[in-house]
């Protein structure tokens, strides 16, 4: 039997404390919401009312929960806030792409990206203050990692996003898909990120589908075991190599979790996932990993299970100091064709919001680098990358 939680043990995990201690609502999800209401003396169904007034009618009063009693608005007043991240900057692209830089209790910030389509609208969030992995060709991982954020700094993210947004998706909905690719590893923040995804899928929150939330990582074996067991949404793998010894340069986690048991878990995931395909991530880098030869890799990688397989090619977008260039139209169309030759489907991606470096791979917030990560990339010659892609 599972222990009801109390106030303490939500400040602890769900909702960090808000000023005055009060529990944020913003991360509970439905089941600990009701747990809480139980624990204050309340009937279980005012989670029901509580979720649609915080998330699908984005309130952030508890003075306009007009079908609660005053009695219990005032309860909540006392214990409780909905608080998300306050925007301290918000930039809009040439081609409707929006960047918000979001700043987060407690000192500093995350960067959140609105990418418009025809048919859909999509939501970026990030899950961590900064990131661990140090993918050589990402922004935010050069810049080190401060900390998680909590499920209320996450959910908050799509909160403000609805908020904020015209309705002119859906017209019920500012966001139709969520992806967890914004900064950080979403799956080195496991608890937080599962809450929030389960507060994301459920109907009287936002009542997205599974394969309408997708969460990306590097390849935490572990963790993408734990989450095809607790909740199977879509799931992105950061490839970007296709091979071993290239991969430990630019995805540095490879070198504790390899392409053979990554892939192995992968095959366990499309099982349960959503439509079954697990979308595969691969920067372009001129160079580095667009050969002729690196495609062939991609082939003998990917063919044996081309069923459940999808391929986003995405052109490398520039930041200071990279050390890497954008591969060529021509490259990437080679590579794409390649692939596609061999059965396997593939999509390159069209680059949105670099005019506001909020492309892939460009999002930096504010924080202290606890682990140094820039001092020490200073000191790494960028052109090792480069020998170990050639002498492979």
């Amino acid at each position: 039997m599972s222990t009801i939680p109390t106030s303490t043990d939500l400040n602890a995990t769900a909702a960090k404390p808000d000023r005055g201690n009060k529990i944020n609502l913003l991360g509970l999800t439905p089941q600990q919401l009701k747990d809480w209401f139980v624990e204050l003396g309340e009937k279980p169904f005012r989670a029901t009312q509580l979720l649609k007034w915080v998330h699908q009618r984005r309130v952030d009063s508890f003075d306009d929960m007009t079908d609660l009693a005053k009695s219990l608005r005032d309860k909540l007043r006392d214990l409780a806030c909905i608080r998300a991240p306050a925007i301290r900057l918000d930039q809009q692209s040439s081609d409707g792409t929006r960047k918000f830089l979001l700043e987060l209790d407690g000192g500093g910030s995350v960067e959140m990206v609105y990418i418009p389509e025809d048919d859909r609208a999509t939501l970026c969030i990030s899950s961590q203050v900064g990131c661990s992995l140090a993918c050589t060709f990402c922004s935010t991982g050069r810049q080190g990692f401060n900390r998680n954020l909590t499920t209320a700094e996450i959910v908050g993210q799509l909160w403000l996003a609805e908020r904020m947004i015209d309705r002119a998706v859906n017209h019920n909905r500012a966001i139709s898909n969520v992806v967890f690719m914004g900064m950080g590893e979403p799956l080195l923040n496991f608890e937080s990120v599962v809450d929030a995804a389960t507060i994301m899928l459920d109907d009287n929150a936002y009542g997205l589908s599974r394969r309408r939330v997708t969460i990306s990582t590097s390849g935490i074996i572990p963790a993408i075991d734990r989450l095809a067991e607790r909740l199977p949404v879509a799931l992105a793998i950061s490839l970007h190599a296709p091979n071993d010894a290239l991969r430990d340069v630019l995805v540095p986690i490879n070198q504790k979790y390899p392409l053979d048991d990554l892939m192995a878990a992968c095959d366990r995931y499309a099982k349960v996932v959503p439509h079954g395909a697990i979308i595969y991530e691969y920067v372009m880098l001129e160079g580095v990993n667009d050969e002729p030869v690196h495609a062939e890799e991609m082939i003998r990688l990917l063919a044996p299970r081309k069923d459940a397989v999808k391929v986003n090619l995405i052109p490398f977008n520039p930041f200071p100091s990279s050390g890497y260039k954008r591969s060529s139209r021509n490259r990437i169309e080679r590579f794409r064709a390649t692939l596609k030759a061999a059965g396997i489907n593939t999509v390159p991606r069209k680059t949105r919001g670099d005019d506001i470096d909020a492309a892939c791979g460009q999002l930096v917030g504010e924080f202290e680098d606890k682990a140094r990560r820039q001092e020490r990339l200073a000191h790494m010659g960028l052109e090792q990358i480069r020998v170990t892609s050639e002498n492979h």
